[in-house]
Order: structure tokens, then C-alpha cells, then sequence
């Protein structure tokens, strides 16, 4: 099962590399909000809740516009046929675009977050590190679970940009509270005791659940 995700991952790789249709859109619409933003608030400063909520708002809407592409080159060309009919186990391709996304998120995190920074945080990130990279990645984990698995249910639907939404955004709802509060006192002027191990524990079991059901289901909702 690994070396057939593996031989998927890099072949969904190789694709962005050459469309580039992915990852820099999501870059695009992260660094459009932080921009707005910026100049809708008039301020070059925000903290505590309020920035917390626009960074994570804006990277989980991001994510869904690489969920709505996931299956994107499977659906030209019926490719995802002749996946399904390769002597392969299913779950590979689970796998496969579960690590995908997991990338696409670290790229434009790696692009975004630096912009919020300097658009909306002035001082800087300073005092959120290391903190806010461990809870970053925790977070991608569930975002590319849930979203893998929500992008195989609506590989086939006519209206797909629709249908994903409507079904990941509930699905990401646990997830974005638990990563805001988490970050919240990282982007606090003077932060008093808060429960980092609380919210990041809550954001693993969420990571761990949501891929222990997507590997269980995932074989079924391929089926005809």
C-alpha cells in the first residue's frame, strides 16, 4: 500500500509542479485576504482573538479550494477508473491525496503566515514561536484527512464546488476552534496561562479519529 501512495503522491507532485494549480491559488487567496483585511480594518495591528480567527479562517478556507482540486486530474480522462480497476488497495489513494493536500498547506503556510505577520501583526511573530509551527502542522493533519475524504465523496458530483463546501466546512468547524484557541495567547501582548496541551491534544485526537474512519470508509465510498 505505501509504494503505490508513494507512486501517487509524486505523480499528483509532478502535476502541480507542471499546472502549479493548487498551491499557488491557495497562496493567492490567502495573501487577497490578509490584504483586505489590512485595509478594511485600517489597522496595521491586530491580536489576541481577532487574529487569531482571521489567520485560521483564512488558511481553512484556503484548504477547501485545494480540496475542490484534489480529484481534479483523475476527473479528466475518466483517470479515476483506471485507478480503481489497478490491483491496488484503495486506501492508497486516500493516502496519496491526504499527503498532497498536508503539502499544499505547509507551502502556502510557509508563504502566508510570514504576510499576516507583516500585514496584520507589526511586531512580528516573535513571541509564537516555536509554539505556532508545532500547532500549524497538527492542524494540517486533520485538514488534509478530512478534506482527502470529503474530495473522494465528491469526486464524481456535477456540482462538486458546491457539494464541498457544504460538506467539509461542518467537518473543519472542531478543528478551527480548537487551533484558535490555541494560538490565540501566541498573539496576545501579555497572555495569561492558557491550555496549549488541551487544544493541541484535542487537535490530535481529532487528526486521529478522522483518519482512523477515512482508511475504514474510504474502500466504500469508491464504490459504483
Amino acid at each position: 500500500m505505501i509504494p503505490a501512495a508513494w507512486a501517487m503522491l509524486r505523480k499528483d507532485l509532478r502535476i502541480e509542479l507542471r499546472t502549479r494549480e493548487s498551491a499557488p491559488a491557495m497562496i493567492l487567496f490567502s495573501l487577497t485576504v490578509f490584504v483586505l483585511f489590512h485595509f478594511g480594518v485600517r489597522r496595521d495591528e491586530i491580536d489576541g482573538a481577532l487574529a487569531s480567527g482571521v489567520l485560521w479562517v483564512t488558511v481553512l478556507l484556503a484548504a477547501v479550494l485545494g480540496v475542490n482540486r484534489l480529484f481534479a486530474s483523475e476527473r479528466e480522462g475518466r483517470a479515476l477508473d483506471g485507478i480503481l480497476l489497478a490491483p491496488v488497495d484503495r486506501t492508497a489513494v486516500y493516502l496519496a491525496k491526504a499527503a498532497a493536500l498536508f503539502l499544499y498547506l505547509v507551502v502556502l503556510e510557509v508563504v502566508a503566515v510570514p504576510a499576516f505577520a507583516i500585514l496584520l501583526l507589526g511586531p512580528g511573530l516573535g513571541g509564537a514561536l516555536p509554539e505556532l509551527p508545532l500547532i500549524l502542522l497538527v492542524a494540517d493533519v486533520g485538514l488534509a484527512a478530512v478534506g482527502a475524504l470529503v474530495a473522494a465523496l465528491a469526486a464524481e458530483a456535477r456540482a462538486r464546488d458546491v457539494v464541498v463546501p457544504l460538506l467539509v466546512l461542518p467537518l473543519y468547524v472542531p478543528l478551527l476552534i480548537a487551533a484558535a484557541r490555541a494560538t490565540e495567547p501566541l498573539l496576545t501582548p501579555h497572555p495569561g496561562p492558557h491550555g496549549l496541551a488541551k487544544w493541541l491534544g484535542f487537535t490530535g485526537v481529532y487528526d486521529t479519529v478522522f483518519l482512523l474512519v477515512a482508511v475504514a470508509v474510504f474502500d466504500y465510498l469508491l464504490e459504483d
